[in-house]
């Protein structure tokens, strides 16, 4: 019986420090993590001003630490891809990198068949 007692008492502090734990940890990843002020629908509209006519293929959000967060953006115009970086406070462009699709890759000049 007394080991029971034991067990519980045991096992009451471990939940109170894993409840601390889990709050503490609630309060500084919410205190760190603030909404984006450019939302998504903004950082999609900016990047189409970027890249007319492309579609938007992929968004994500990146929380970057010490770095300004960004929205990531893949655009897709004809045979090009766009990789675009747009800053989620200010809304200004920090990248835009093309990259060009290679489909074909069985006629692509190499013999490595």
């Amino acid at each position: 019986m007394q080991i029971t007692k034991k067990f519980i008492v045991a096992g009451a502090g471990v939940v109170a420090l894993i409840g601390g734990g889990g709050a503490a940890y609630a309060a500084t990843t919410s205190a760190t993590s603030a909404a984006p002020k450019v939302t998504a629908e903004q950082a999609i509209e900016i990047a189409h001003k970027t890249v007319p006519g492309a579609w938007v293929s992929e968004l994500d959000f990146d929380s970057q630490g010490t770095r300004a967060d960004v929205w990531e953006l893949e655009l897709t115009k004809g045979s090009q891809r766009h990789e675009v970086k747009v800053d989620a406070a200010s809304g200004k462009v920090v990248k835009n990198e093309i990259d060009r699709n290679d489909r074909d890759d069985d006629h692509d000049g190499d013999d490595d068949d």
